[in-house]
């Protein structure tokens, strides 16, 4: 597995990264967390350990999770196994809806312990709101990396006009934007036409692509008379045209990847790691069954 610097930060990832969305043992109302729900969730810390070890062995050493997952369920879960292994780890600010920029310092220390780290090595904004002035919060972003807390500051969910916003407040600080996490996959093309995937190339940030095989519907399991167990089944790609239209994808990628041996999955992942600036981070069941 090839590396490539993350941005134009110092930081160096793996051309093709983990989700941990749906890892650890929440309790109580956290286990009513979507994802879950919607994917189901790996069975148990095995799974988990394989996953990563599966990873490694692959070359893969980003692995992505947030504060807002199962309220710390997947830090915790993560920085258990992560210890002592040579991975790049990545989270999220901020901790829940509630939060105010402010809060921050305190969530990045929460944050920390749950990984078991003195620092994380990619920091995100989880998504953009009206309670969290972007300009404000990246001077907050600058102050952690220069408390040696934070190696780089990515955003997620940022329109092109927000990360040129983050991105200048942060080149004021002398700090790289390394990357925008957005949803990016061959049936969801949205990013090449709202200018996010033109202002990556243009500034030199990553396109950290989630939902790179559109929630499994790439995958080559699904069809007509096949669709996911969970709230996932409603999913448009999985219900009436959606699932009609999905048929001759699938096809293709089929066709595409027999003469070398890879799965539909492989192909669509292929295709977005083909693109200089974008980096891929497939859920940690979907990295299993493909090695299995």
């Amino acid at each position: 597995m090839n590396t490539t610097a993350l941005g134009k930060s110092e930081l160096q990832v793996s051309r093709l990264g983990v989700g941990a969305m749906t890892w650890g043992d929440p309790a109580g109302l956290a286990r009513l967390n979507p994802a879950k729900l919607a994917y189901g969730s790996a069975h148990g810390f095995a799974e988990e350990r394989q996953a990563v070890e599966v990873s490694l062995a692959a070359g893969v050493t980003l692995f992505d999770t947030a504060a807002m997952y199962s309220a710390g369920a997947s830090e915790r879960r993560l920085g258990e196994l992560a210890r002592d292994k040579p991975v790049v780890l990545a989270t999220k600010f901020p901790p829940n809806p509630l939060s105010r920029a402010e809060h921050l310092p305190q969530a990045l220390d929460a944050s920390l312990a749950r990984l078991g780290r003195r620092s994380v090595d990619l920091y995100q904004h989880h998504f953009p709101s009206r309670r969290i002035p972007i300009p404000q919060l990246m001077e907050l972003m600058a102050d952690a990396v220069e408390a040696g807390k934070v190696r780089a500051v990515g955003v997620s969910n940022y329109s092109a006009e927000q990360m040129r916003m983050a991105h200048a407040m942060l080149a004021r600080r002398g700090i790289p934007l390394a990357s925008n996490q957005v949803e990016y996959s061959l049936l969801h093309r949205q990013p090449e036409v709202n200018g996010v995937l033109e202002a990556c190339r243009e500034l030199g940030i990553t396109l950290i692509a989630y939902q790179p095989l559109a929630s499994g519907a790439l995958s080559g399991k699904y069809g007509p008379g096949v669709r996911p167990s969970g709230l996932r089944r409603w999913l448009p790609y999985f219900r009436g045209n959606g699932l009609q239209a999905l048929v001759p994808v699938v096809r293709l990628l089929r066709e595409i990847g027999e003469p070398y041996g890879k799965s539909p999955a492989q192909v669509a992942l292929r295709w977005l790691i083909e693109h200089e600036w974008v980096l891929p981070i497939p859920g940690a069941n979907a990295v299993i069954r493909r090695q299995a």
